[in-house]
């Protein structure tokens, strides 16, 4: 008698990364839940970048939590005072959105608790990236325990894994691979700053990291940039 796919929860954004990460969860034979967050961000046009691969990707269930992260603000993607850097930035850049993946995470976690599943998929990368500290495997490894030690499920012997297949990653490696996977990144966006039409902007930090990441590859770049 076969067993029943094991469940997973991964979270979408719409991006290239997650959309990678989502596929790569597929092809390791899970049955996947998408979880998509509608957070106050700027560019929240990526909600229909999600919709559309998740669709792609055959995903069990799709769900787009709304919290509104800009009753905080504090980042370029949930505060209007504060632009989107036109290039690199140094140090941590101003679209750092404040403990983000920690709460993407955590109620990621009590979805996984209640659908029964033990497997949490993220993109993050810790290589071609903008400098996030929640993007770093340290942090990986410390909400894995802090998710097998704050559950009923780990308390009761069960344990969870945070799966962040992309973190060591470089963003060509992470194209090359979705693209064997049968990714259509042509049905993402990356882009911090996108028209209404969802056109990227071409010049922020996810739109030169994209770009130079196919341009790497050798794989056609689908995106439609502005410039």
């Amino acid at each position: 008698m076969n067993s029943l796919p094991k469940k997973a929860v991964a979270l979408l954004s719409g991006g290239l990364d997650s959309a990678t990460s989502l596929a790569m969860a597929r092809d390791q034979g899970f049955e996947c839940y998408a979880l998509s967050f509608d957070y106050g961000q700027r560019h929240r046009i990526e909600l229909e970048a999600s919709r559309r691969v998740g669709q792609s990707l055959g995903v069990r269930e799709h769900r787009i939590f709304t919290l509104d992260l800009r009753q905080f603000g504090g980042s370029a993607l949930t505060d209007d005072r504060i632009e989107v850097p036109q290039g690199p930035s140094e140090g941590i850049p101003v679209t750092y959105v404040p403990a983000r993946n920690t709460i993407f995470l955590s109620l990621a976690l009590g979805w996984a608790e209640v659908l029964g599943a033990l497997d949490l998929f993220i993109g993050v990368n810790a290589v071609d990236y903008s400098g996030y500290p929640d993007c770093r495997p340290e942090f990986i490894d410390a909400f894995q325990k802090t998710a097998n030690l704050a559950t009923r499920a780990g308390a009761e012997g069960q344990c969870f894994s945070i799966h962040a297949p992309l973190v060591s990653m470089t963003k060509a490696e992470i194209i090359a691979t979705g693209h064997r996977l049968g990714v259509d990144y042509g049905l993402t966006l990356s882009c911090y700053n996108p028209d209404f039409g969802g056109n990227a902007c071409g010049i922020c930090d996810s739109c030169r990291l994209r770009a130079a990441g196919f341009h790497e590859a050798g794989v056609p770049d689908p995106t439609p940039y502005k410039t």
